[in-house]
């Protein structure tokens, strides 16, 4: 049985009381729910992100005032976590959107929360197999899930194929999230104004009171190979704001 994350309890998520011979719930039970909960989805991190650093390439070469942004809110993770704030990177192809992403998904299973961690076209994928013959699980079940989570990793928002269906998934795994005040880590090609059109005014809505303002990286596609890197410019943040 796992250790109590508060150091009160047996690891149960009960505390039982010898004098009364009752047992409460302790403070560490919403967070084993929430891990039991999350037992059926993606909650690994890929191979090809499993040695990402602050420290380390490409993250060093990124604008140094987001990533003190990013390093801010997973040196208190768990905070943010309970508060239901998440983030929003965004930015051209290749410029570290999914890493920065990675390491907030990283440092919240460091610190024993749970995540699902999906790109939108393989999370779309999944609410598809839900209505499947013989699915393991039903459609609300997953989305129960969704909702329940600590914190909800989506890649690549606004790369799937709009369609109704897309619309009413994405709006209610974004609602769900909403309504229950938890936080969600997403990453998009699109700025604000195109994701407005790509999934609706009032999923973008919500995802803005979740995440706060967009966190941006411009520059050249790091993943595609140069001649010359030396050449390349790193990454750069664009300034959004409307001019004064």
């Amino acid at each position: 049985m796992a250790a109590c994350a508060v150091g009160v309890c047996d690891g149960s998520g009960f505390v039982y009381d010898e004098a009364t011979q009752t047992a409460s719930p302790c403070k560490c039970r919403p967070q084993l729910v929430s891990r039991a909960r999350a037992r059926a989805l993606s909650a690994v991190i890929p191979k090809r992100y499993r040695g990402v650093s602050f420290e380390r390439m490409p993250v060093v070469d990124m604008p140094p005032h987001i990533v003190r942004e990013v390093r801010r809110y997973t040196d208190d993770i768990s905070a943010q976590l309970d508060a239901g704030r998440g983030l929003w990177f965004m930015g051209d192809v290749g410029t570290g959107k999914t890493t920065l992403a990675m390491l907030v998904s990283r440092a919240a299973l460091d610190a024993g929360r749970s995540v699902a961690i999906y790109s939108l076209p393989r999370l779309l994928a999944e609410i598809r197999g839900t209505y499947e013959d013989g699915a393991q699980h039903s459609y609300v079940d997953l989305l129960e899930r969704l909702s329940a989570v600590d914190l909800l990793h989506i890649d690549d928002v606004g790369a799937e194929r709009t369609s109704e269906w897309v619309l009413e998934q994405l709006y209610s795994i974004i609602n769900a999230r909403y309504e229950e005040e938890r936080a969600i880590v997403i990453t998009t090609n699109l700025e604000p104004a195109e994701l407005t059109e790509q999934i609706t005014e009032r999923a973008v809505s919500r995802l803005l009171e979740i995440c706060g303002d967009p966190l941006p990286l411009f520059g050249e596609d790091k993943r595609r190979p140069h001649e010359d890197d030396a050449r390349l410019p790193a990454p750069v943040a664009r300034d959004l704001r409307p001019a004064s």
